[in-house]
């Protein structure tokens, strides 16, 4: 049975992007600004590792709690945890917290310092990822340490038959001895079958486990001349009658004033890009108009919450036919159309189709796993900054991060990965803990919309990415591109 033991640890996918796990998020909690990070266990039960770094107000300290987004374990926070602040940065500090269980998480983040205590939650999705067999050596040791024990037994119990009644001194007879061997035989039989049946229920748990890995909900694109139906697949397995493991096609919330944020990038130049709103015909069935588009196959990413505030990136390909007759662009929605890749790299500016232009403040180098805040700017055609800035989708920008052979997307905003909807959920109101950049709901006039925009984002893996961004000023969305090498 020992042999058999497996560990989970190696990660396969994610949820609410794809190949992007981590959460990178921006919060002001009261005078207190947050930059944090968590890094997402790839195994349930499982470790999250907290960083935080902070400016705004001196902070004092900060401890940290998980707990569950919705149901009763919400209302049973278990005792926060202090995090540790770094004896060479004082204004950065590092946690641990266990998600014990599968599904939509918070970490609620308790800040005190100069100007009192204030409270932010961030949330955080946790499903397991993967499974991995054991280390070869590992189990080598642990086979040699199983079989000694074996050995140990039935020599115990050889022994204990042989001699437990014998004066001191006494030998045993032949009868002792012969009853001591039947007897080692029986013990090592009784073993094997304590090890066959442990074995057993190993594999039974490490099935059951398997079948709890995450999977994103199923959808088939329908396209129909321009009509695109995307029919969403319920995750309700057979054998699990668990509820709270259920992932509905029904349920979701409006995140940014859309159920479905649809970004389809045309393959495998990802020389056409649009971000669209298709709309709820049904239970499970999203529906939208396409408008003109450049014939040619088309990855699809569609950004779903559902009402627990768990998020999920849905994904599938459609093929728009030469000569399709498209329907008019919504005012929500928004194209880009830079050049090939096959073409070369994108630099760090982007002249956009009405003579505008959008800068990148990039990085020398960018590294895989590590924090950044990315920043672009928006400039009008003479190259001062952009005067006529308009919130898009109720944001100073949103942005798109693909790596150019699929495995990763990831539809952030100036406040970082999170939902905006699970991040409502989590702080209760929109009014509490309003995340940097967050426009929600206020007259265009209300707070006047800079023209640079910065996300929270941490690249997953290496290799070549390429960014879409998307800003607005007057009634213009702008989508500019940018590549970059991740090392």
């Amino acid at each position: 049975m020992l042999l058999l033991l497996v560990v989970f640890a190696a990660p396969r996918g994610a949820w609410a992007h794809v190949g992007s796990k981590d959460v990178f998020e921006q919060v002001d909690a009261g005078p207190y600004r947050l930059y944090v990070t968590v890094r997402t266990p790839t195994v349930i039960p499982g470790a999250a590792t907290i960083e935080v770094r902070s400016s705004g107000a001196a902070v004092d300290g900060i401890r940290i709690t998980p707990l569950p987004m919705t149901g009763e374990a919400s209302k049973h926070p278990p005792t926060p945890d202090a995090m540790v602040r770094s004896a060479n940065d004082p204004a950065f500090f590092t946690g641990n917290l266990w998600m014990m269980a599968a599904g939509s998480w918070e970490v609620r983040f308790e800040v005190s310092g100069a100007s009192g205590v204030q409270v932010v939650s961030v949330p955080v999705p946790a499903m397991p990822l993967s499974t991995l067999k054991m280390q070869r050596g590992m189990g080598i040791v642990l086979g040699f340490l199983g079989l000694f024990l074996v050995v140990s037994m039935a020599g115990i119990v050889a022994a204990a038959v042989r001699e437990a009644r014998l004066q001191p001194g006494a030998v045993a007879s032949a009868e002792r001895r012969r009853r001591a061997v039947f007897a080692t035989v029986g013990s090592l039989v009784l073993m094997g079958l304590m090890v066959w049946g442990g074995a057993k229920w190993w594999n039974v748990e490490a099935a059951s486990y398997s079948a709890d890995i995450y999977q994103p909900l199923g959808v088939e694109p329908v396209l129909l001349g321009n009509q695109l139906d995307l029919k969403v697949t319920a995750y309700k397995p057979k054998d699990d009658f668990r509820e709270r493991r259920w992932r509905l096609n029904d349920d979701f919330l409006p995140d940014h004033g859309h159920l479905m944020h649809l970004y389809a990038i045309r393959q495998p130049e990802m020389d056409a890009v649009f971000h669209l709103h298709p709309v709820l015909a049904g239970a499970g069935d999203f529906r939208i108009v396409l408008p003109a588009m450049p014939a040619g196959e088309y990855k699809l990413y569609g950004d779903v919450v559902h009402a627990t505030g768990f998020p999920e990136t849905l994904v599938a390909s459609v093929t728009v036919p030469e000569g399709m007759s498209g329907g008019a662009l919504a005012a929500d929605d928004a194209v880009g159309s830079p050049q090939p890749l096959s073409k070369g790299m994108l630099g760090s500016s982007y002249t956009l189709p009405d003579g505008y232009v959008m800068a990148w403040d990039k990085p020398e180098t960018v590294t895989a796993n590590t924090a950044y805040a990315l920043r672009f700017r928006l400039l009008d055609a003479s190259g001062k900054p952009a005067a006529d800035m308009q919130p898009y989708l109720g944001m100073a920008g949103h942005a798109a991060f693909v790596k150019t052979d699929g495995t990763v997307f990831a539809h952030t905003h100036p406040q970082g990965s999170a939902a905006m909807a699970a991040m409502m959920l989590a702080n209760g109101d929109e009014s509490s803990a309003a995340p940097v950049g967050m426009q929600m709901d206020m007259p265009m006039h209300a707070a006047p919309i800079s023209n640079l925009v910065e996300f929270p984002y941490g690249f997953p893996s290496a290799g070549r990415y390429r960014i879409f961004v998307q800003m607005k000023h007057g009634s213009t969305v702008e989508t500019g591109a940018f590549d970059v090498v991740v090392q």
